[in-house]
């Protein structure tokens, strides 16, 4: 199973454009958001997808929780999501807390993905592999990115959009 990771997107259509195109070459259906989406108009290009969202610190937009519900679901968008996709637990927030750290260092999940910093990482801490796919918006000097990870495989591709 694959599924996609961005963050950060900062209500850059042209960046998540050209992610969501990505995704769907590459056949995802899942993709999970680390937050800062910041405008409902950037849910609304997800759809057709399995979205899971971690409310970011520039979430504060009052529709988005209800257009997330709208078109993905009751509990889409929260602060932390623990997930289980194919037997592998994932734990999915934004990373402006320090809950991060609590969640990172629990040893219950395979893999921890959050977003905030707008820097990609991968990297493994103990038996849980940390991913953050960094941004797609408000990139200033670096290239928005965005990754697809293999639950199977256990690999991760970056995307620079």
């Amino acid at each position: 199973m694959r599924i996609g990771l961005l963050s950060d997107t900062h209500n850059h259509r042209d960046h998540v454009k050209s992610a969501l195109s990505e995704f769907h070459n590459c056949q995802v259906t899942t993709l999970l958001h680390a937050g800062d989406v910041t405008q409902p108009v950037i849910l609304k290009m997800l759809q057709g997808f399995d979205v899971w969202i971690a409310r970011g610190n520039m979430d504060y937009n009052p529709d988005l929780l209800t257009v997330a519900e709208e078109l993905f679901g009751k509990g889409r968008m929260r602060l932390v999501h623990t997930l289980t996709f194919a037997g592998v637990r994932v734990a999915l927030t934004h990373g402006d807390t320090l809950d991060l750290h609590k969640i990172i260092h629990s040893g219950i999940y395979h893999y921890v993905i959050h977003g905030h910093s707008h820097i990609p990482k991968f990297e493994q801490v103990g038996e849980t592999w940390v991913i953050n796919p960094g941004a797609l918006g408000n990139t200033r000097w670096r290239t928005a990115t965005c990754a697809i990870l293999d639950l199977v495989k256990g690999d991760l591709e970056w995307v620079e959009v």
